[in-house]
């Protein structure tokens, strides 16, 4: 299972760059430790831990009519993240079944991914935790990941499961519900908020399948040959062969 932010799509720096400037906007610096706390969450959750730790004095609906001001023709414009094409034809061509477990709306799911159509034919199912009625907690809640896992064909076991995550409340949420967690941490993530990744890695062209149980990559490539995003190299392979 993938999350959607950091997982799929390049888009934290751009919620970052734009809870930074609406915090600005309205009097405060937001330092990375108030913003560590957003990762993984609700848009909701997301605006009242800025905030709170703030103390702004602005409601959560104007802070977050200016956060989707700011966000949304650059979050439409949002690139697929590096070596996520690469695993999702592998793990598609090998029959591996694949969901995308998301904390955004069905509306902003759509915006996000409104140019990524045709990677997301090789996703079995997508859940949208801010509106799904059978999510009933977010992460660091393990409900999200769990009710994703149940909507695949064969219900797997949680232990089978893999969960790709870049937040600490995401690998929270992954472990509470017995699933596997390889990590793809921000840079301004400590250490201590890495605990308990299954892995931890650099970039995702270092994910590994075989450690898995899966079969090897075709292609390993060098770091230097590693390109800043999938869609700067399409493959207009569909399906991979």
């Amino acid at each position: 299972m993938f999350n959607l932010d950091g997982g799929v799509l390049d888009t934290e720096k751009i919620y970052d760059d734009c809870f930074r400037a609406v915090s600005e906007m309205h009097g405060k610096k937001l330092p990375d430790e108030i913003l560590l706390k957003t990762k993984g969450t609700e848009a909701d959750d997301c605006i009242n831990t800025i905030i709170n730790g703030l103390k702004l004095n602005v409601s959560k609906e104007v802070f977050g009519k200016d956060f989707e001001k700011l966000a949304t023709e650059k979050c439409r414009n949002a690139k697929l993240m590096p070596g996520i094409d690469r695993i999702t034809r592998h793990l598609y061509y090998y029959g591996i079944p694949m969901a995308v477990a998301t904390s955004n709306s069905k509306r902003w799911f759509d915006l996000l991914t409104e140019k990524h159509k045709l990677y997301f034919t090789l996703i079995h199912h997508v859940v949208t935790s801010a509106d799904d009625p059978e999510v009933k907690r977010g992460k660091p809640a393990p409900d999200i990941f769990l009710v994703c896992a149940s909507r695949f064909k064969e219900k797997p076991d949680p232990s089978k499961v893999l969960v790709f995550e870049d937040s600490h409340n995401g690998l929270q949420a992954a472990l509470a519900a017995g699933m596997q967690c390889a990590m793809l941490p921000e840079k301004i993530t400590p250490l201590e908020k890495r605990e308990g990744a299954t892995q931890v890695l650099r970039h995702l062209y270092k994910f590994d399948p075989e450690a898995y149980g899966w079969p090897p990559f075709r292609d390993v490539p060098a770091d230097d040959n590693i390109p800043d995003s999938d869609d700067e190299n399409p493959d207009t392979t569909w399906p991979p062969v």
